[in-house]
This record gives structure tokens, sequence and C-alpha cells, in this order.
């Protein structure tokens, strides 16, 4: 039978049939392609499932065994048993993971720039601010940037709305480019830091290996007997500059071996000879170590995650308080 349509007109309809067959091409293509990367993102999410689980076990393991070294000498934590920062390695189905505990409290706590009962009433403690501004100043800040960068925290923390001389309360951050108001309350993670008035990024950067954000408002609990020679900054500030920092490491390259018995035979050390620290600095050197940091990474399967934990031991059971996360490829 002849086909009654014309010459063009066939080629027309041929050109739609290829065009309709050319889009459910690509139709199918794509819902392939779409299938394929879901069922990937569904391997990985199980994958990273997986990896956590044993991040969490980790977690938990490094916890009882906290509990286990403080127990065993609840009147001093020393260095012995090399457990700080020496990574230990366990193995998990299909790769391994790898855990780390430092002392979680040989920091400059970013709370104790405050104090009271309740977060409810948090009013500004000097010397915790001070202790801060040594701290930056140990570091190589400017003293008026250190000063400013100090007074700005306690005002973001405490719950009045007066700022102190050189700090900043929500009128100051009213007029950034986005505007924000002070948080009023504890910090939880020393990232919250780089809101604070003062604080630039390069001051940030150069204080975030001393800082942490203990959940309470008391000053910062240095144990003499861990605190590492390249922690001197730290013991530099609690003594405001009646010391170095290359003094202050000298002193702890020369603690005894099996560290100090009591406080006062560490103030009575000879290089302390003739320093006259505040009464809370006095307060703050300790010769145990009630919160401890476990850092668990584990890698399954080419599945990267690290957790981030903080261990309470002050009381028996020793109990995991915070953690974070992060993953990688």
């Amino acid at each position: 039978m002849v086909d009654p349509r014309k010459p063009g007109e066939r080629g027309a309809a041929l050109l739609t049939v290829l065009l309709l067959v050319a889009v459910m091409a690509v139709v199918a293509s794509t819902a392939l392609e779409r299938l394929a990367l879901a069922t990937r993102m569904t391997g990985n999410g199980g994958a990273v499932d997986q990896a956590r689980a044993f991040a969490d076990a980790g977690t938990e393991i490094a916890r009882m065994r906290i509990g286990d070294l403080v127990a065993a000498n609840p009147g001093k934590t020393t260095l012995a048993g090399n457990w700080m920062g020496t990574p230990q390695a366990i193995s998990v189905p299909g790769g391994v993971a790898t855990a780390r505990v430092t002392d979680g409290g040989n920091c400059f706590n970013l709370n104790s720039v405050v104090a009271g009962e309740t977060e409810a009433d948090l009013k500004v403690r000097p010397v915790g601010v001070s202790q801060f501004q040594a701290l930056l100043q140990a570091l190589g800040v400017d003293a008026r940037q250190a000063q400013v960068a100090a007074a700005s925290l306690a005002d973001w923390i405490d719950t009045d709305g007066v700022p102190q001389p050189g700090g900043a309360e929500d009128e100051t951050y009213a007029r950034a480019p986005r505007p924000y108001r002070t948080a009023n309350r504890f910090m939880v993670d020393p990232s919250e830091l780089r809101a604070v008035n003062g604080v630039t990024p390069a001051i940030y950067g150069l204080v975030r290996p001393w800082v942490c954000a203990l959940p309470t408002a008391d000053l910062s609990p240095i144990n003499i007997n861990t605190l590492l020679p390249d922690q001197a900054p730290l013991f530099a500030m609690l003594m405001q500059g009646q010391l170095s920092v290359a003094q202050a490491r000298q002193l702890l390259a020369q603690r005894p071996v099996d560290g100090y018995g009591s406080t006062v035979e560490f103030w009575r050390a000879p290089s302390l000879a003739g320093l006259s620290p505040l009464e809370e600095a006095a307060q703050q050197v300790r010769l145990t170590t009630g919160f401890f940091g476990v850092e668990v990474s584990v890698d399954v399967g080419g599945t990267q995650v690290v957790e981030r934990a903080l261990i309470d031991a002050r009381q028996s059971p020793a109990k995991l308080i915070r953690r974070n996360w992060g993953t990688g490829a």
C-alpha cells in the first residue's frame, strides 16, 4: 500500500520518532545514574554507621581504662604507663580503630572567665579574664589585643548586658555585616571563640590548641604531673608575668620521674623560689586529672570516621559527657 503522506511529512514523522528515542535515552541514562548514586550513598551511609559503631566501642573501652587508671592511684595522675597521646590500635572487621587519650584539663577553660551557681546568673570572674589575657600574651599576642579579646570573652558568656572596659555586648555585634548577639551562656565547643569580638582568625589559630570548653566555670585544673614541657604557656599563664615560657618549660622538664607527691613539694621547687602566685592560681595546680580527652579514628574499607569525646573522671565510674564527629573519604 502506498503511504498517502507527502515525502516531507514522512521525514517529519521520522524526525519526531528519532527525537522521542533520544529523549527516552537521556531520561533512562539519568535514571540509571541516579540509581547508581543512590546505591553508592546507601552503601556509604551503611559504612559510616558501621564505623561510628566501632568508634563508640573504642570510646567506651577508653572510658573504662581511664576509670582503671584513676582508680589505680586516686591521689596522683602521672605519665606512668605512657598513656598520654600514645596511639592504641584496635583491629575491627574490615579495618582498624586507633584511640588516643590526653589530659583534658590541661588547657585554658574558656568558661572560667565567669562564675555563678547557675547559667542564669553568670558574672565576670576577673582572675579568669586576666589568665586568658596572660595566655594570649604568652603566645605573642599584643597586650592591647589580648585585653580586648579577654574582656569580650567574659562579656560573651556572662548574663548581664554591661560591657567591661574593652569588652563587647550586643550593641557591638549588632553593627556587624550580619548582626548577631552574645550567647550569655557557657561555651560548649572552643570553636565558638571565633564569634567573640577581638578574636581575629590569626588569634584564634594561635590560641586554639591551648583552650577548651569544660562543662564548669572552675578555673583551669592544671595537673602539674602531666603537663608537658611543650605546654609551658599554660603554666606561665598562671604566674601572669612572673615566669617566662622558657622558664616554665625548664621547670616542667625537671619534674621528678614519678611526679610530685604534693603541691607543697611542687611550689618549693628551686626554680619557683621568690615567686608569689595568686591564691587562686596556687589552688589550680593539681596532682590528679579530672577530665580526659579521647580521640578515636576508624578506617573501614576506605570510610574514615573520627570521634572526639570528653570523659569526666572526677567521680567513679568515669562518665562520657560530650562527643562530636567528623568523617573523611
